[in-house]
């Protein structure tokens, strides 16, 4: 068991090499960086219902695994309900998602959520500080993030504010962007301060099924163009957290599926679904799968082996049914078929294959 920054961090630089996740300059990099500094105290581990205080030796086991440690609950408000809203990320999507920027010496670097500051601090490892550019919205986790970055003894350009806004200079251009917290899409901003050729890397938010990984490029003409690949749990920034309306328990609604519930979790078709109802968020709970999903106009359903529940306005079990028809009919695609292109800060355009097949939300 480690139980030394040095130790911690050996072992997980090991597991990340072991899984082929670290190239042999990200590896120097990793075993320079210790993660436990950055980890502060208290921190919490992630379990499926709740977060969960570690201390002793769990703290140094979960520091030393590949799982997010929690850094921060209820937007640091006190007597929540002790929801995560910042975590130092799982290692292994981390140095994934750093590869996917595919960086070479020079390149200027804007990171989207300092968190921990640990990224930044990867980063700078890699590229040197003064081509490292990082935004937090939460001053808490900023001004901690600055401090202990200044003591590790690196010095990226850090700045609190919204990422929606970009980085606060006009003539700002980078090279690559990097995600750390799930979004809806680029903003407008971030978009317009990638140059031509830019890499931009990050969770993609999906309301049906798991978020995905954008692995996009900016194009000529401004927009940007590449691949959705994997799946992803990361927490959204703030300006793309989904606002829950309440659900009227009067307008509930029984039958039953009548169709298995396996295949709606696929990720081909959660992937299509998405891109054609882009209002509705379902997910999925086992061992017993029961199917949720709710609308912004307050509908909802519950599928189970114990029947349909529906409320609200919308028949959303209908809707499904009618997109994974038609999912079918595109040939039931995998989830590395799928791509986007995102342009002025809108929601991503998803496609099939190339950028012309498009699949487009229903028109309500």
């Amino acid at each position: 068991m480690p139980d030394t920054p040095s130790g911690a961090q050996a072992a997980l630089v090991e597991l990340l090499d072991e899984r082929g996740l670290l190239d042999p300059t990200w590896k120097k990099v990793w075993a320079s960086v210790p993660r436990a500094p950055f980890i502060p105290d208290p921190a919490w581990r992630q379990d499926p219902d709740r977060c969960v205080l570690v201390t002793g030796a769990a703290r140094w086991d979960l520091i030393a695994s590949d799982r997010p440690v929690v850094t921060q609950l209820d937007d640091g408000t006190p007597d929540g309900p002790g929801t995560a809203t910042s975590s130092n990320s799982m290692p292994s999507m981390v140095a994934a998602q750093l590869a996917h920027l595919g960086l070479k010496d020079g390149d200027g670097v804007l990171e989207i959520g300092t968190a921990t500051g640990y990224v930044a601090a990867l980063l700078s490892e890699r590229l040197g500080d003064e081509l490292v550019h990082s935004i937090e919205i939460d001053p808490v986790l900023a001004a901690t993030a600055q401090h202990v970055l200044d003591v590790q003894g690196y010095h990226p350009y850090l700045h609190q504010g919204d990422a929606v806004d970009g980085w606060p200079a006009p003539d700002a251009a980078f090279d690559a962007v990097l995600f750390t917290c799930a979004t809806r899409t680029v903003p407008a901003a971030v978009l317009d301060q990638a140059r031509p050729g830019a890499r931009i890397v990050g969770p993609l938010i999906r309301g049906i099924g798991e978020d995905t990984v954008m692995r996009l490029v900016k194009q000529p003409d401004g927009s940007a163009i590449g691949r959705l690949t994997g799946s992803s749990n990361y927490m959204p920034m703030r300006a793309s957290r989904a606002a829950r309306v309440p659900v009227d328990s009067s307008t509930g609604r029984h039958s039953d599926a009548g169709r298995p519930l396996e295949p709606f979790t696929e990720g081909g078709f959660t992937l299509y679904a998405s891109a054609r109802l882009p209002d509705v968020r379902m997910w999925h709970t086992a061992p017993d799968l029961s199917l949720w999903a709710w609308a912004p106009d307050g509908s909802a359903l519950r599928a189970s082996a114990d029947g349909l529940w529906e409320y609200g306005p919308r028949d959303l079990w209908a809707e499904l049914r009618i997109v994974y028809a038609e999912y079918h009919a595109a040939g039931a695609p995998l989830p590395d078929a799928y791509g986007a292109t995102v342009r002025g800060g809108d929601l991503p355009q998803v496609w099939i294959g190339s950028p012309d097949r498009v699949v487009s939300p229903v028109v309500r």
